[in-house]
């Protein structure tokens, strides 16, 4: 059983940046592909950013240019910085192996953008 402990988020204006942490319990080695997920008010966890233990990255379109994910797989910790964030970034960030596994899930971490 590994734990995901997500920190770093909180209250941005637009266009600002916050850098998102995600501290497991145990090896990441072991997923060849860890992600980020954003959970918006009343729609579905998706999705946004991927890496592999060898460092490729693969986003989704609305924040290509904009996020960088990246992983220390020495420290069992994966990092999502965020930089020219929109309000429409608002949600809650979870971390987990991609595809997730259901038990893996943290508590999340807040990121609200709003003037």
């Amino acid at each position: 059983q590994v734990h995901f402990v997500e920190s770093g988020g909180g209250l941005v204006q637009p266009g600002g940046s916050l850098r998102l942490s995600c501290a497991a319990s145990g090896s990441i080695s072991r997923f060849y592909v860890m992600g980020w997920y954003r959970q918006a008010p009343g729609e579905q966890r998706k999705l946004v950013a991927s890496v592999t233990s060898g460092g490729r990255t693969n986003y989704v379109d609305s924040v290509k240019g904009r996020f960088t994910i990246s992983r220390d797989n020495a420290e069992n910790t994966m990092y999502l910085q965020m930089n020219s964030l929109k309000p429409e970034d608002t949600a809650a960030y979870y971390c987990n192996s991609m595809p997730e596994i259901m038990g893996y899930w943290g508590q999340g971490t807040q990121v609200t953008v709003s003037s």
